[in-house]
């Protein structure tokens, strides 16, 4: 399944709604990675084709894309300050932010350490 582009609405539908909760709760059914990005940023377009790859490869994470300079308000509640930064999330617990960008084995190890072995 390819990456997702994610709107500050399709947040709060499909993620979490934090305008109505306190406490975070993952409206989700698979877990998810974030990835906050522009279009300018270097790192953020060496990052984006490992993240394709490794949406195409794990069927069973959502891999969905935040452009920070189109969803503003956004990126504000999530206080993001650099870019790329990827939020890592659970399906049972907290989420997990990254600045930086990784390299793909970090990724997977992420991915099968934090966000499958917990989905399982």
């Amino acid at each position: 399944m390819p990456t997702v582009k994610l709107t500050t609405q399709k947040f709060k539908d499909e993620v979490f709604d934090y305008t109505t909760e306190r406490e975070w709760k993952f409206k989700g059914d698979k877990p998810a990675i974030i990835d906050f990005y522009a279009d300018w940023c270097g790192p953020c377009k060496m990052v984006a084709p490992i993240l394709e790859e490794l949406a195409n490869e794990n069927p069973e994470i959502v891999i969905y894309k935040v452009d920070t300079e189109v969803e503003q308000e956004l990126a504000a509640v999530f206080q993001i300050r650099s870019i790329p930064s990827i939020l890592f999330i659970p399906m049972d617990k907290q989420p997990m932010m990254q600045a930086g960008a990784l390299p793909k084995h970090i990724l997977e190890e992420v991915i099968q350490k934090e966000l499958l072995s917990s989905a399982s």
